[in-house]
């Protein structure tokens, strides 16, 4: 079997309007661009085109989700809101949450896409996929948009594999620098999610994301956090996979694997304060291929969220798609060798006594067989 992507133009269309970075404009801030802008997505789909790596993937179609899809995860006032202000040139629906005129549209078609993908791993059709959507989605809530995302897909397309093809147990492994608190409430008393959220220390949002956040009721325990200090790089993220990640899916044993792939981790991305390079991610890819292949059949769905470096958000993707592919095109990251080559980018001390905290989380997770 192939490996599915899955892009639609419309994508490209959501407006986030003339923000600086994520500063509105006006005095004293003058008009720019806002930093969750299209050419990072546009530039991946295009290099994956130019390298003949696209030609060799499976496409999948998106289409539009439902109302009732949409609210497995939001309520109905977010739902209607966001509807509401589809006409507006542009409309903040929460922090940093900024839609455009059409923008209801495109969100809907995003979450669909993610749905699709999955429909498209458990029924057999692809092996893995990748969904390249926008506008992202895992810091949303049920009850307003947060940090770019209006609709948590992920989550939504998580809820479909569970309420509507039936699988018992799914798990996300979300390595976006910032917290994945839109999943983590998502599923926050559900037993049947593993949620991971592998993420810069209180970067965003700002107090979310702590060890300590664990899930209740009967969720007690299914969510792990894992907050890394700012400057942590490729020893630090592969220590976190090889101590906290696999044991985890291990012992949850999903039936499949749902990858929140933000590649704002990476070296330079104007949010973040992470070293990872495409060969890191490439090496973080190989490794959820090898646990899924042992628990879930290999079904793993990436659905695209943050990354905000045109120049070099393109390779981290390349890397991911040819390593779930596994095909090679040849193409060499030009940003690799510099990235690789910053300082510290082995464990730390400091570094692994975080790791070494989330390390006792998974202790708590019941086995499953």
């Amino acid at each position: 079997m192939t490996t599915g992507f899955l892009w639609h133009e419309l994508f490209a269309w959501h407006n986030t309007g003339n923000y600086a970075l994520v500063a509105p404009y006006g005095f004293p801030v003058q008009p720019g661009e806002h930093v969750e802008h299209p050419e990072t997505k546009r530039r991946l789909r295009n290099l994956l085109d130019a390298s003949g790596l696209l030609k060799q993937l499976t496409l999948l179609e998106a289409r539009p989700a439902r109302d009732e899809e949409i609210l497995r995860v939001h309520s109905r006032a977010h739902l209607d809101r966001v509807r509401g202000h589809n006409g507006e040139l542009a409309h903040e629906l929460g922090p940093t949450a900024v839609m455009g005129r059409g923008s209801f549209d495109i969100a809907m078609l995003a979450a669909g896409g993610c749905i699709e993908a999955v429909d498209a791993v458990v029924q057999g059709r692809v092996r893995n996929a990748y969904a390249l959507v926008r506008p992202p989605g895992h810091h949303a809530t049920r009850d307003g948009g947060v940090g770019f995302c209006i609709f948590c897909n992920g989550a939504i397309a998580g809820r479909h594999a569970l309420d509507v093809l039936g699988l018992e147990r799914i798990a996300f492994v979300d390595y976006d620098v910032h917290h994945g608190n839109g999943t983590q409430e998502a599923f926050w008393e559900d037993p049947r999610a593993l949620t991971i959220s592998i993420h810069q220390d209180r970067c965003f949002p700002p107090d979310s994301g702590h060890l300590t956040e664990r899930g209740a009721g009967a969720g007690a325990g299914y969510n792990i956090n894992v907050p890394l200090p700012p400057g942590s790089g490729s020893g630090a993220y592969t220590a976190v996979f090889d101590r906290v990640v696999l044991p985890a899916l291990r012992r949850f044993r999903p039936q499949l694997i749902l990858v929140p792939s933000g590649f704002d981790a990476g070296g330079w991305d104007p949010l973040g304060r992470m070293m990872l390079s495409s060969a890191t991610y490439r090496k973080l890819t190989a490794a959820l291929m090898a646990v899924a292949d042992e628990v879930c059949e290999g079904r793993i769905v990436m659905t695209h969220e943050g990354g905000y470096s045109a120049a070099s958000v393109p390779f981290f993707g390349l890397a991911v798609l040819e390593t779930l592919s596994g095909i090679a095109t040849g193409v060499q990251d030009p940003f690799q060798p510099m990235i690789d080559g910053m300082g510290q980018q082995e464990l730390q001390p400091h570094q692994d006594v975080a790791i070494r905290r989330a390390e006792e989380l998974v202790a708590g997770l019941p086995a499953r067989r």
